[in-house]
């Protein structure tokens, strides 16, 4: 039996594209680093898997919870702040990491310019929307426990 949860059309292509070359994708993330979030579903309590366009800062993944600038928070998003307890797969490594929200501030605003730098269409989908979009901090448990013991 696999561990990994079914995933559906686009998200499932790029999940396959990214473990067959070893964290490479094609596509519209040609080209663009990216991670695949495991998360836990805020009311089913199932494992989900998302993709995502990542920056790094200080050893640690950022990831937005842009949803292409939707109106609406993705489904992801609700999940990592009910559960910020995660798995990140980045290349060929997989580990487990804390997500920490950040929704606005001067933090949040430098980290999204970095997002942008990366893959511009993160600035469209600030235009897009009247929701102000989270930025989520990726740093992985065993780091986490080197600083807080």
């Amino acid at each position: 039996m696999s561990s990994t949860p079914p995933v559906g059309g686009f998200n499932q292509q790029v999940i396959e594209d990214f473990r067959a070359n070893n964290g490479a994708v094609g596509g519209f993330f040609a080209g663009k680093p990216v991670l695949i979030l495991h998360n836990t579903g805020a009311k089913t309590g199932k494992q989900r898997l998302n993709p995502l366009v990542y920056a790094t800062h200080n050893d640690r993944y950022v990831v937005a919870a842009s949803k292409g600038g939707a109106p609406t928070h993705p489904d992801w998003f609700f999940n990592v702040r009910a559960n910020p307890d995660v798995t990140v797969e980045v290349g060929t490594e997989r580990f487990a990491a804390k997500a920490t929200v950040i929704e606005d501030g001067p933090v949040r605003d430098e980290l999204y310019v970095k997002l942008v730098a990366i893959m511009g269409q993160f600035a469209e989908y600030e235009t897009k929307t009247d929701r102000r979009i989270p930025v989520i901090v990726l740093e992985r448990a065993d780091r986490r426990a080197k600083s807080t013991g």
